[in-house]
């Protein structure tokens, strides 16, 4: 036996299928926090000149959550929300925004008692769990940054110690970028996608134009969502959790170098091979010519490294690369290895049992447990009648 690249293909989508949010959970959290954002946005505050804006970021609006594992186990997902307040920057304080949101989250009863300690950047509810699912809804305070020249830039707030302070960010800027590189594969997935959710999911989405295209999932996503589920798992170490890839910089980097290929293997393996070949940075070596005219992963002269926000050039997301002799970026290189190595090249593996435990080493056991049937059928059952043996019978001739 040797591993069909299609087939191996449908057994990926299949995994990030799996540690994606349920069609059913995904409408019970747009429903959470739809509620949450009707109740801050009736809520009444200080020197405020028009109505709040309360919006998805991060992964949830991206399309490339995943059920995240912490020591191990599945754990809740993670949806981050934006409450943006019509507040001029300049005439208010981050500690102020800050303290507003979370006052009004405290006067509702039910919010009140999901509701966490004052984090760094945001206000977190934490939900139950339903059906053995749970999430953590962070709720981040932020205003319009008007420094900025882009409409959609905001500054949220920061906490350090009893600190406050400003940083900028522009979630929505980003979810449109993210959406240009993924429009193409989009258009080609959302209509068969659709009809696929719908009628599997009937009960919650009564017809087609009813299924959100934030569930159309392509082979950008889907690559996206494998390597976050890989990092985790190879990062899952008290040693090493310092040290991995944030998802920022996957999803950016994923971004620029997908190709529009059109399945889940063919995607990831054009995302990681042009990832390696920025692994001689680490050594001040030169990369490829094509890639380093892209900029995409930049070792400068002092010996930092920049990794740019595609909608904000000032912003680097490897701003701490440098640090710890370059172990961020070295743990970053050898995961993309990893990432060859575990999820690449396998295709001539022989042994169905080796296959199935390692790919449960490096995607969880569940998943793979319950879909590589999709890569390596079951044996037929084949019903062999049994045996019968006869004691004492006559012998079929006689003595003449």
């Amino acid at each position: 036996m040797t591993v069909d690249i299609r087939k191996y293909s449908e057994f990926l989508e299949q995994v990030a299928s799996e540690i994606d949010i349920p069609p059913g959970k995904y409408q019970d959290t747009v429903d959470r926090y739809q509620a949450v954002g009707h109740w801050l946005e009736e809520g009444a505050y200080s020197n405020c000149a028009g109505e709040l804006s309360i919006y998805p970021q991060g992964s949830f609006r991206l399309g490339t959550v995943v059920r995240p594992i912490r020591d191990g186990i599945e754990a809740c997902y993670d949806i981050d929300l934006v409450c943006e307040m019509p507040l001029l920057k300049d005439r208010t304080t981050p500690q102020a925004v800050k303290a507003m949101v979370g006052e009004r989250l405290r006067e509702h009863g039910t919010y009140k008692k999901l509701l966490d300690p004052e984090g760094r950047r945001c206000w977190t509810l934490e939900y139950a769990e339903q059906d053995g699912v749970g999430f953590h809804l962070d709720v981040l305070p932020a205003v319009p940054d008007s420094r900025e020249f882009l409409d959609t830039a905001i500054a949220i707030t920061n906490k350090s110690g009893t600190a406050y302070t400003w940083s900028a960010s522009n979630p929505c800027g980003y979810g449109a970028w993210f959406d240009g590189k993924n429009a193409a594969a989009f258009a080609r997935a959302v209509v068969e996608q659709k009809q696929t959710i719908q009628r599997r999911a009937s009960l919650i989405y009564a017809s087609i134009d009813k299924v959100p295209d934030q569930l159309v999932r392509t082979p950008l996503q889907r690559a996206i969502q494998l390597m976050k589920r890989h990092r985790d798992l190879r990062f899952n170490h008290h040693e090493r959790i310092d040290y991995a890839p944030i998802s920022i910089i996957i999803t950016t980097l994923a971004a620029h170098l997908y190709g529009n290929e059109l399945d889940v293997y063919s995607a990831l393996s054009g995302i990681v091979s042009k990832l390696q070949a920025h692994a001689a940075l680490v050594e001040g070596k030169a990369i490829d010519r094509s890639l380093a005219t892209m900029g995409l992963i930049q070792r400068r002269p002092d010996g930092t490294w920049h990794i740019g926000n595609p909608i904000n050039s000032e912003e680097n997301f490897a701003d701490r690369w440098h640090e710890d002799n370059h172990a961020r970026a070295q743990a970053f290189f050898s995961w993309v290895d990893a990432l060859q190595k575990d999820l690449l090249n396998i295709l001539g593996e022989t042994n169905p049992r080796l296959l199935q435990d390692h790919l449960s080493r490096v995607l969880g056991a569940a998943v793979v447990t319950k879909n590589f049937d999709v890569l390596v059928p079951p044996a037929p059952f084949i019903d062999t009648p049994p045996r019968i043996h006869i004691t004492g019978a006559a012998k079929p001739w006689r003595d003449v």
